[in-house]
């Protein structure tokens, strides 16, 4: 497989694609008919909890046509791993526009640069074939919309998948690993599928009735991606010092040092971009946690089991090795943002009220620091006075 960029793209995509489909575990074993069931409930429900979440925030898009140019897609998990590859892709184009400016134009500069295209696609693929078993749905933001047609459309996984004209996002429920999670977990598969598109829909109402957001995410990431240093020997010398002292915090995920291998060679710079970014990330997956459970009780009858068992999951891991790919590909962070971001936006909640913790949405400025995360009260001090 030739990458089109010949050798100035940095990552050959649809190696990783190909690698990730083929790595990646089956789903659940599932019939056509039972496939097509579990497609029409979770349209349904991303339909029924659209109006459930812009109740108890009282969050509204700004137009009703802004918020239906958001589909609901329905996926298996290669359509998770095409959809998350074209983000990539276009999130990563800073980057790759400062590796082909300093990439010498000779034959064998470009031959070098294919072979670590490939090899780039292949590591990044195996990384998708461990999340695509993981995730149960996301907020699609920076992609365009339409996915490429099921290699095999006959087959029960190929109904997990509708396609959709291009639009600015869309919302992607990973069908497979939602059925096999309410499987595991052994719960009412329709409240599970429910309270799973309430925390998905929250973050679809989150950009749709935010329209700044999604620019100001991107702008963060291609900031964060602009500011990489290319330079061998500048890189491996962050890399010496952080292991040199021990990596007292790795992986651990207790603050006391880096938490993730990609951390270990940031930049000054980086780390004060990345530090907005996780605060920003933590209040939005914090509120998508307080509004699925906080809509929970008068939709979902089993909700306290639900959050129980699921809790349980999330702590636990499933094995060693599974549990060492989280810490590593900082999924543990992830965790910690569902759990910071949520004891702050109840924190606000609790003091202010739903109507002003709303004054988060107004501009940048009113997001809440990597401190006032873990400060509520000092947020409140800020914006609302």
């Amino acid at each position: 497989m030739t990458s089109a960029s010949g050798g100035a793209d940095m990552v050959d995509w649809d190696l990783a694609v190909s690698t990730a489909t083929r790595l990646a575990r089956s789903g659940p074993e599932i019939t056509r008919g039972e496939a097509r069931e579990v497609v029409a409930e979770l349209r349904r429900h991303a339909l029924e909890a659209e109006g459930h979440v812009r109740e108890f925030t009282g969050m509204r898009s700004g137009s009703l046509r802004q918020a239906a140019a958001t589909p609901v897609l329905v996926v298996d998990r290669p359509g998770w791993v095409r959809a998350n590859v074209a983000g990539f892709r276009t999130l990563v184009q800073p980057l790759v526009a400062k590796l082909a400016a300093r990439r010498p134009d000779t034959p064998g500069a470009a031959v070098f640069g294919s072979l670590g295209e490939k090899a780039t696609g292949v590591e990044l693929g195996a990384v998708l074939a461990f999340l695509s078993t993981k995730v149960l749905g996301q907020y699609e933001t920076f992609a365009p919309a339409q996915l490429p047609e099921p290699t095999t459309p006959d087959s029960p996984a190929a109904l997990f998948e509708r396609q959709e004209p291009p639009q600015p996002g869309r919302l992607l429920l990973v069908a497979p690993n939602i059925v096999q999670a309410e499987r595991e977990l052994d719960v009412a598969p329709h409240d599970f599928r429910l309270w799973v598109c309430l925390h998905e829909e929250t973050h679809r109402t989150q950009f749709t009735a935010v329209p700044w957001l999604r620019d100001h995410i991107q702008s963060e990431v291609q900031s964060f991606l602009t500011e990489t240093d290319l330079d061998a020997a500048a890189f491996l010398e962050r890399a010496r010092d952080a292991f040199g002292s021990g990596l007292p915090g790795l992986g651990r995920g207790d603050g006391s040092g880096p938490g993730t291998l990609l951390e270990v060679v940031q930049s000054p710079v980086q780390r004060e971009i990345l530090g907005r970014i996780t605060a920003v990330m933590s209040l939005l997956e914090g509120h998508a946690d307080v509004v699925m459970d906080g809509v929970g009780p008068a939709v979902v009858p089993s909700v306290a089991e639900i959050r129980e068992k699921f809790q349980r999951r999330r702590d636990k891991g499933a094995t060693r090795l599974d549990q060492l790919l989280r810490r590593l590909l900082g999924m543990d962070a992830k965790l910690r943002q569902y759990q910071d971001g949520a004891v702050f936006v109840r924190g606000v909640v609790d003091r202010v009220g739903m109507a002003d913790f709303n004054r988060v949405w107004t501009s940048p400025n009113t997001l809440p620091t990597k401190e006032e995360i873990h400060d509520p009260a000092a947020w409140v001090a800020r914006v609302i006075g």
